[in-house]
Protein backbone atom coordinates (compact mmCIF):
# COMPACT_ATOMS: atom_id res chain seq x y z
CA UNK A 1 0.00 0.00 0.00
CA UNK A 2 1.08 2.78 -1.04
CA UNK A 3 1.46 6.42 1.43
CA UNK A 4 1.58 9.87 0.83
CA UNK A 5 5.64 11.44 1.38
CA UNK A 6 5.34 15.02 3.28
CA UNK A 7 8.32 16.41 5.00
CA UNK A 8 6.76 20.04 5.90
CA UNK A 9 8.35 21.57 8.91
CA UNK A 10 6.44 24.33 10.57
CA UNK A 11 8.21 26.43 13.25
CA UNK A 12 5.50 27.90 15.39
CA UNK A 13 5.71 31.08 17.54
CA UNK A 14 2.94 32.15 20.08
CA UNK A 15 2.40 34.08 23.08
CA UNK A 16 0.69 35.19 26.30
CA UNK A 17 -1.94 37.82 26.18
CA UNK A 18 -0.52 40.98 26.66
CA UNK A 19 2.88 38.93 26.74
CA UNK A 20 2.52 38.27 30.87
CA UNK A 21 5.27 36.25 31.97
CA UNK A 22 3.02 33.40 33.22
CA UNK A 23 5.27 30.30 32.03
CA UNK A 24 7.44 29.91 34.66
CA UNK A 25 10.07 27.34 35.19
CA UNK A 26 8.08 25.24 37.20
CA UNK A 27 5.02 24.94 34.45
CA UNK A 28 6.91 24.85 31.88
CA UNK A 29 7.43 21.21 31.28
CA UNK A 30 3.97 20.39 32.78
CA UNK A 31 3.16 22.81 29.71
CA UNK A 32 4.66 21.03 26.64
CA UNK A 33 4.13 17.83 27.86
CA UNK A 34 0.44 18.65 27.33
CA UNK A 35 1.58 20.92 23.89
CA UNK A 36 3.01 17.56 22.37
CA UNK A 37 0.48 15.47 23.58
CA UNK A 38 -2.30 17.59 21.52
CA UNK A 39 0.41 17.60 18.77
CA UNK A 40 0.58 13.95 19.06
CA UNK A 41 -3.34 13.37 18.56
CA UNK A 42 -3.11 15.54 15.50
CA UNK A 43 -0.81 13.11 14.28
CA UNK A 44 2.51 15.74 14.23
CA UNK A 45 5.86 15.08 15.24
CA UNK A 46 6.96 17.57 17.39
CA UNK A 47 10.81 18.22 16.61
CA UNK A 48 11.55 20.92 19.32
CA UNK A 49 9.57 22.71 21.64
CA UNK A 50 10.85 25.51 24.08
CA UNK A 51 10.32 29.29 25.15
CA UNK A 52 10.37 31.96 27.61
CA UNK A 53 7.51 33.33 30.20
CA UNK A 54 5.63 34.96 27.80
CA UNK A 55 5.89 32.78 24.35
CA UNK A 56 6.53 28.98 23.09
CA UNK A 57 8.44 28.13 19.61
CA UNK A 58 7.36 24.83 18.54
CA UNK A 59 8.32 23.19 15.33
CA UNK A 60 7.04 19.99 13.88
CA UNK A 61 6.83 17.88 11.36
CA UNK A 62 3.11 17.63 9.88
CA UNK A 63 0.87 15.01 9.19
CA UNK A 64 -0.67 14.56 5.82
CA UNK A 65 -4.60 15.38 7.56
CA UNK A 66 -3.37 18.29 9.67
CA UNK A 67 -3.75 22.06 9.25
CA UNK A 68 -2.02 25.03 10.49
CA UNK A 69 -5.09 26.79 11.57
CA UNK A 70 -6.28 23.35 13.55
CA UNK A 71 -3.39 22.98 14.89
CA UNK A 72 -3.27 26.25 16.29
CA UNK A 73 -6.54 26.18 17.54
CA UNK A 74 -5.86 22.29 19.01
CA UNK A 75 -2.50 23.29 20.75
CA UNK A 76 -3.36 26.96 21.89
CA UNK A 77 -7.35 26.21 22.79
CA UNK A 78 -6.18 23.04 25.08
CA UNK A 79 -3.30 24.14 26.62
CA UNK A 80 -5.42 27.71 27.91
CA UNK A 81 -7.38 25.11 29.07
CA UNK A 82 -4.74 23.11 31.07
CA UNK A 83 -2.69 26.03 32.13
CA UNK A 84 -5.96 27.74 33.85
CA UNK A 85 -6.56 24.40 35.68
CA UNK A 86 -3.18 24.09 36.76
CA UNK A 87 -2.76 27.60 37.81
CA UNK A 88 -6.20 28.08 38.88
CA UNK A 89 -6.78 31.26 37.53
CA UNK A 90 -7.91 32.73 34.17
CA UNK A 91 -4.96 32.13 31.15
CA UNK A 92 -5.20 32.88 27.88
CA UNK A 93 -3.21 32.81 24.72
CA UNK A 94 -2.74 36.05 22.14
CA UNK A 95 -4.93 35.52 19.18
CA UNK A 96 -2.71 35.20 16.51
CA UNK A 97 0.75 33.15 16.15
CA UNK A 98 3.56 32.68 13.34
CA UNK A 99 4.49 29.93 11.46
CA UNK A 100 7.17 29.78 9.56
CA UNK A 101 8.55 27.14 7.09
CA UNK A 102 11.58 25.54 7.82
CA UNK A 103 14.21 23.55 5.14
CA UNK A 104 15.21 20.32 5.95
CA UNK A 105 18.25 21.59 5.51
CA UNK A 106 17.66 24.19 8.32
CA UNK A 107 16.09 21.56 10.57
CA UNK A 108 18.45 21.67 13.41
CA UNK A 109 19.60 25.23 13.70
CA UNK A 110 15.75 25.61 14.29
CA UNK A 111 15.68 22.53 16.88
CA UNK A 112 18.62 24.48 18.54
CA UNK A 113 17.31 27.93 18.42
CA UNK A 114 14.03 26.70 20.32
CA UNK A 115 15.81 24.38 22.91
CA UNK A 116 18.03 27.25 23.50
CA UNK A 117 16.07 30.43 23.89
CA UNK A 118 16.79 31.13 27.03
CA UNK A 119 20.63 31.61 26.16
CA UNK A 120 19.80 33.70 22.92
CA UNK A 121 17.31 35.80 24.95
CA UNK A 122 19.77 36.70 27.61
CA UNK A 123 22.80 37.48 24.80
CA UNK A 124 20.09 39.43 22.78
CA UNK A 125 21.00 37.20 19.91
CA UNK A 126 17.41 36.25 18.81
CA UNK A 127 15.91 35.69 15.25
CA UNK A 128 13.53 38.91 14.99
CA UNK A 129 11.27 37.28 12.40
CA UNK A 130 11.32 34.08 14.37
CA UNK A 131 10.47 35.70 16.91
CA UNK A 132 6.91 37.47 15.02
CA UNK A 133 3.41 36.77 16.21
CA UNK A 134 1.60 38.63 13.94
CA UNK A 135 2.38 40.86 10.81
CA UNK A 136 1.16 44.43 10.71
CA UNK A 137 -0.96 45.21 8.13
CA UNK A 138 -0.70 48.89 6.38
CA UNK A 139 -4.22 50.87 6.54
CA UNK A 140 -5.52 51.88 3.64
CA UNK A 141 -5.03 55.38 2.80
CA UNK A 142 -8.23 57.10 3.09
Amino acid sequence: MRRNKLNILIHFVWATWDRQEILTEDIQRRVYRYISDVCADDKCDVLAIGGMPDHVHLLVKLSNTATLAKMMHDVKGGSSRFITTELGAPFAWQGHYGAFSVSPRDKDAVIRYILNQKQYHENNTIWPHAEETFELVDQPIA
